[in-house]
């Protein structure tokens, strides 16, 4: 079987792959991952998974290359990773009570080969937040590299009223059954 690489190299999306005990490395794409004018997030979200697969895939011929990225949507607009504790609470302050998307594009790739590619959204509402308890779960967490201010594979989840998603790994940044899918397309062999 060809080599398997994920073009990231997030720990959420390496630990999700993990789980489907399938050797693969991993690689950091180099990636412009600025939205271009009049992009949804969506089609960012899609259009990124492809170009960091592509990337990784041009220097890896060999190899089948799995890219994924995961865009939040919250009024229409994109909303990246905080990077700070006061951007963590803003983000959280303004989304709560309210509902949030999370895009996440998939595409496994080889370098002379078809793309192949999934997406999944996921809908988070948030409970009605008070503002103590949102700096408590940040200061708890520090979910400063996760976009929406949240880790909803830790204390996160806490914040939730609801997550409407065909997957529930597509939150953590790698939607596994869209993965597994792909995976077995193009040939590798999964219970």
């Amino acid at each position: 079987m060809s080599p398997l690489i994920l073009a990231s190299t997030s720990p959420y999306r390496r630990e999700l792959l993990a789980r489907l005990r399938l050797p693969f490395t991993t690689v950091r794409p180099d990636a412009d991952e600025t939205p271009r004018p009049g992009e949804t997030p969506l089609e960012l979200a899609r259009r990124l998974a492809r170009t960091k697969a592509a990337a990784v895939a041009a220097d890896y011929p060999e190899a089948w290359v799995i890219g994924s990225d995961q865009v939040a949507e919250f009024d229409g607009r994109p909303i990246g990773k905080p990077g700070d504790r006061a951007r963590a609470i803003a983000q959280l302050r303004a989304m709560a009570g309210r509902s949030a998307r999370f895009h996440t594009g998939l595409c496994l790739l080889r370098h002379d080969g078809p793309a192949l590619q999934a997406l999944d959204t996921t809908e988070v509402r948030f409970r009605a937040l008070g503002a103590e308890e949102i700096e408590r779960y940040v200061d708890a967490e520090q979910p400063f590299d996760c976009a929406g201010g949240f880790k909803a594979e830790g204390l996160g989840i806490a914040l939730f009223e609801a997550i409407e998603s065909r997957d529930p790994t597509a939150l953590i940044g790698l939607p596994l059954i869209a993965t597994a899918r792909l995976l077995r397309e193009a040939g590798y062999t999964l219970p």
